[in-house]
């Protein structure tokens, strides 16, 4: 049952409604018109993880590692850190 978006055409306004039936024009919510037009919907998705060859999303941050203040390692684990 997918949601589907509409526009009463007596006041103007826009909303959403799940629906049962794909011809199925509901009520305003607003006015309670029943002169209402479903709208066309921008739809974006995104399956399966990061492609470079895929083009437009950049990559997925990497996590950055502890920082210790130490310039001698990253980790805050060697010798010289303390």
């Amino acid at each position: 049952m997918p949601i589907f978006e509409y526009k009463c055409n007596a006041c103007g306004n826009e909303f959403e409604e799940l629906v049962f039936d794909r011809d199925e024009c509901p009520t305003c919510p607003k006015c309670k018109s029943t002169d209402t037009g479903k709208l066309m919907s921008a739809v974006r998705s995104k399956v399966g993880g990061f492609r470079p060859d895929a083009g437009g999303d950049s990559a997925p941050a990497k996590p950055s590692a502890p920082s210790s203040g130490c310039a001698g390692c990253s980790g805050g684990n060697c010798s010289s850190c303390g």
